[in-house]
């Protein structure tokens, strides 16, 4: 391949690099802005002047941005159709009712455990943390604001929850693309990553527990609860019958998933399943639900936190995001096709000499080539395949180098403000990535926990020939 034999040094790549963190702590630290768009294009005009000066053809520049593109685009068009599915829920009475009965029942003690087990078992039944995320995890963060818990709180109860579905979920692209990458068998893949995820999911819902014990119910303000309770009876019909009615949508999204329909045609038909339920059990109009789909749902019940909790959605609302995740994956993309991804690699390479530094140096090149590339899909593919060959002459099984690229790739995408993940979490729920990152738990426990497992040789199994 011309863009193998052309690949910039490790000079030019790690300067690279090191371009886009340099402008991006600044920007956090001193303009304390969360708004990296126009980070991200200097970066890549950064990277893009570098790679030409040393010689990188501008057609391999070109074909990074179109690599870059494509694998954006269906996570993009998903990240839409879940901003047109947020206000037919909510049009539907779903989420309302969800809220309503969530206030009513939900002790405020063990919302955070009851938040991160809630979507821990979602996203299992659908192996997407972004459908939990926009059903469930726009839920849960209504009942928090109704039960005086922090938003950013209630974010990483959610996203410790979702993630495990993405993980261990045989219905899960990403438990799938990482067994494929090390050759080895999905399920044998899933019990492995059983050793890291659970210890450390246990860990955060620990943790969540005892944070959650701060907010009793008798320090809650009852009279705000009841206010709420009072605006979503009036605005909704939320009695048991239409309440069960309104959960028809999240039964499609779950059988759909479960029969293996792709996340693109489940947004969508449930969409349509869900503006019909609103139509006929809420009494919404076509046009009306048409620009609840475009422009977010919208209504004034004389409650100004209802109206915080529902007025949300759309596919419009969703571009600030998804221009956000095509600019990263554009960056990922260049650096990806032009090598320069390979040259920050291969240096590391020498660390790989025994199984500890082995997984240890997997772990955290995943994590790097997340931050760079914006994608848990790239974080999981090249350092997957560049120390499949150490695995091996090391006879350590690949369900460990399976398991290390997501205890890194996968995990850890959340907490990447420009990658696919942080940009989804940060529209779906209407909290910040740099917000929520401190309470997102599962998602460096289990690295955490990984190297752990490095430093002592546990659970690191040998092939039995060797």
């Amino acid at each position: 391949m011309e863009n193998a034999r052309n690949k910039p040094s490790f000079g030019i790549a790690l300067l690279t690099v090191l371009f886009l963190f340099v402008i991006i702590i600044a920007q956090v630290l001193v303009a304390g802005s969360p708004d990296i768009h126009m980070t991200l294009v200097f970066s890549i005009a950064f990277a893009v002047l570098l790679l030409l000066m040393t010689g990188t053809k501008w057609s391999s520049i070109e074909e990074g941005v179109m690599h870059g593109c494509k694998i954006a685009t269906v996570p993009m068009m998903i990240l839409m159709f879940i901003g047109m599915l947020i206000p037919t829920l909510i049009a539907a009475g779903t989420i309302p009712s969800l809220i309503y009965y969530g206030l009513k029942i939900i002790n405020p003690s063990v919302f955070l455990l009851t938040a991160a087990v809630v979507c821990s078992v979602s996203s299992m039944c659908t192996g997407s943390s972004w459908t939990t995320g926009g059903t469930f995890g726009v839920a849960f963060m209504g009942i928090s604001m109704g039960l005086g818990i922090p938003p950013a709180l209630t974010a990483g109860a959610v996203i410790s929850g979702a993630v495990i579905g993405d993980k261990l979920s045989p219905l899960s692209d990403s438990t799938n693309l990482a067994a494929g990458v090390c050759e080895t068998n999905l399920f044998q893949h899933i019990k492995s990553m059983l050793y890291t995820t659970v210890p450390a999911f246990i860990i955060s819902l620990v943790i969540y527990t005892v944070l959650g014990m701060k907010y009793k119910a008798a320090a809650i303000d009852t009279s705000a609860v009841d206010t709420i309770l009072s605006g979503l009876d009036a605005s909704f019909n939320v009695s048991p019958i239409y309440a069960m009615v309104s959960l028809i949508p999240l039964v499609v999204i779950v059988t759909l998933a479960l029969k293996k329909v792709s996340a693109l045609a489940a947004m969508v038909i449930a969409s349509i399943v869900a503006m019909l339920v609103a139509m006929l059990a809420q009494g919404y109009g076509l046009m009306e639900m048409m620009s609840y789909m475009n422009y977010g749902f919208s209504i004034d019940t004389g409650v100004e936190a209802v109206d915080k909790l529902l007025n949300r959605g759309g596919i419009q609302a969703m571009m600030w995001t998804v221009s956000l995740g095509y600019l990263g994956l554009t960056y990922g993309g260049i650096l990806e096709i032009t090598g320069t991804l390979e040259a920050l690699i291969d240096k590391m390479t020498t660390l790989t000499q025994n199984a500890r530094n082995l997984v240890i140096t997997h772990l955290l090149s995943s994590i790097c080539i997340n931050i760079i590339s914006a994608s848990q899909y790239v974080a999981i593919i090249i350092p997957g395949r560049m120390y499949l060959p150490a695995y091996k002459k090391l006879g350590i099984r690949m369900d460990v180098a399976s398991r290390t690229c997501e205890d890194s790739g996968t995990v850890t995408s959340p907490l990447v403000p420009w990658g696919l993940c942080g940009v989804f979490f940060t529209g779906a729920l209407g909290v910040g990535t740099l917000e929520y990152l401190p309470y997102a738990f599962l998602c460096y426990l289990t690295p955490i926990v990984a190297i752990a497992y490095a430093i002592t040789g546990k659970f690191i199994w040998k092939e039995k020939n060797k």
